[in-house]
């Protein structure tokens, strides 16, 4: 991932957008169709679950920061932007576009995801509506029941843990060539850990691309997965800065 690509702006908003579509598409794309697949029938050994949902997520990033990254930096994530911008890898004046592109691409990405599930059977698209259609949320919404003082803290909670993540392993001088699956591993794990809390955001562009059409109670929740993860981000951009980058010799 790197944080401040040489590229054309309109080059580097189509790749963010591009990138955020394929992230929702391969992302939502297996909640909807393959999660759950044959579950209460003999089949439901096919569903991938969330182990599979998360590795989709995961490696999904993987393959969009190697593909995008040299073009835009590879965010895909309003999170990411902010937090990169916070923690001074990315220009404040680039931030606005960026997020932009990837609302639209997020978008996008669902509205491919229902024009598919219309082709459906048994009322697919309707039964996935009235489910949340993947929308992140507390209570009805949360697979396992959690209440929003859950969904608060594991959105902040783990959003900054995966700045902190990135904006080490894309350090300039301290980062690695292996930035990109570290980044994707580290989603993996954080997708494993909070699933059943509250679906995992820690992606604002994800959560509006699904609430949208996941009906009045994802609406309205949707508000705690905009404002959260990009708290968590900009308070890991902030500290990183501020620990990790100062100029100071330990021997000093």
């Amino acid at each position: 991932m790197a944080t401040q690509p040489k590229s054309t702006t309109g080059a580097a908003l189509v790749a963010e957008a591009f990138g955020t579509l394929l992230l929702v598409l391969a992302t939502i794309g297996t909640w909807l169709f393959a999660a759950g697949f044959g579950a209460g029938t003999d089949a439901s050994n096919k569903g991938v679950g969330f182990v599979g949902v998360s590795l989709a997520v995961g490696l999904t990033v993987v393959v969009g920061v190697y593909a995008f990254g040299p073009i835009s930096g590879g965010h895909f994530n309003p999170a990411v932007t902010l937090g990169l911008a916070a923690a001074g890898r990315f220009p404040w004046r680039r931030v606005v576009p960026y997020l932009i592109a990837q609302v639209v691409g997020g978008l996008v990405g669902t509205t491919l995801l229902v024009l598919v599930s219309l082709s459906g059977p048994n009322d697919f698209l309707t039964r996935a509506e009235g489910a949340g259609f993947a929308s992140n949320g507390w209570d009805s919404l949360s697979p396992a029941g959690f209440g929003i003082g859950g969904a608060v803290i594991v959105e902040t909670l783990f959003t900054l843990l995966f700045l902190v993540v990135i904006l080490g392993v894309t350090h300039p001088v301290r980062g690695t060539r292996f930035a990109g699956l570290a980044i994707g591993l580290t989603l993996t794990v954080i997708h494993l850990a909070t699933i059943p809390i509250d679906n995992t955001s820690v992606n604002p562009a994800r959560s509006l691309a699904t609430a949208v059409y996941g009906g009045a109670t994802a609406l309205s929740q949707l508000w705690v997965f905009i404002v959260f993860p990009i708290v968590g981000a900009l308070v890991a951009g902030f500290a990183y800065r501020a620990l990790f980058d100062g100029t100071r010799s330990l021997a000093a």
